[in-house]
């Protein structure tokens, strides 16, 4: 969805910002990605996303400035540019905030369409599944 360069470290881009599309078909914020991209996958990514360039956020509603993981985040210093290209990422977990927690990068899929990028929903578990705690397991004998 965009890149952004982070003060100091190194060339080309600093973290990829990540969104998915909601059930009503808006692009919502769900993090950064820095860890996981090496120097080549930096200046290839960075080629890439030059093509896509665009002026506007395409977000429905601008990222969160502060975070309690990481920098804050620049939005004037936030090079945009079209949804199109879809990374595959691994994760720790949601965050209350809805953010992604310890994201890392693994590479871009060619095979998704990034229309089709949604966020996961845990699996309910079906009802009677639970195995009762060992203080409420009845004892035999």
């Amino acid at each position: 969805m965009s890149a952004g360069p982070i003060l100091g470290s190194r060339p080309w881009l600093g973290a990829l910002l990540l969104a998915y599309y909601d059930p009503d078909g808006r692009l919502v914020y769900a993090g950064r990605a820095g860890t996981g991209i090496d120097y080549a996958e930096l200046e290839r990514l960075w080629r890439r996303l030059q093509a896509q360039a665009i002026s506007g956020m395409p977000l429905d509603a601008p990222p969160p400035r502060d975070s309690r993981f990481g920098s804050p985040l620049t939005l004037s210093r936030v090079h945009w540019v079209r949804p199109e290209l879809v990374a595959e990422v691994k994760y720790l977990a949601w965050t209350e905030d809805n953010l992604l927690r310890q994201v890392v990068y693994e590479g871009l899929r060619e095979d998704k369409p990034a229309v089709e990028v949604r966020r996961e929903t845990p699996h309910p578990k079906p009802a009677g599944s639970t195995r009762p705690s060992s203080r409420q397991r009845p004892r035999s004998g």
